[in-house]
């Protein structure tokens, strides 16, 4: 087999067990929220966007956020690295902070769900 075939076949057989692979498991823990500055991921931080910091989750992964303590949810992506707040396991824009009321708290606790 030609040396292109050999790598074409490896990258397709890697491509293969990324996307059959387990999601990642869900995270119970605190959030907080952000908003301005650049990304790890090299993108301009949107406040107005539904978008999120995770330590290790791929960007351009989705993920359902739930507020524990009132039950709301919404779906964030993964864009930035963080967060560096002890304790918390995500970072979320303002609007996604918004749709989970917990502007006036700063934090809380939630439930994340990969997509």
């Amino acid at each position: 087999m030609p040396q292109s075939d050999t790598i074409f076949a490896a990258l397709v057989g890697a491509a293969f067990v990324a996307a059959t692979a387990a999601p990642a498991a869900a995270e119970t823990g605190r959030a907080a929220y952000y908003g301005g500055g650049r990304t790890a991921s090299g993108e301009v931080s949107n406040a107005q966007g539904f978008t999120a910091a995770h330590r290790t989750l791929p960007f351009g992964t989705k993920v359902l956020v739930t507020h524990i303590g009132n039950g709301r949810s919404v779906v964030v992506r993964v864009n930035d690295r963080g967060p560096f707040g002890r304790g918390r396991i995500i970072d979320v824009s303002t609007a996604a902070a918004r749709e989970l009321d917990m502007i006036s708290s700063g934090t809380a606790m939630v439930r994340i769900d990969p997509q």
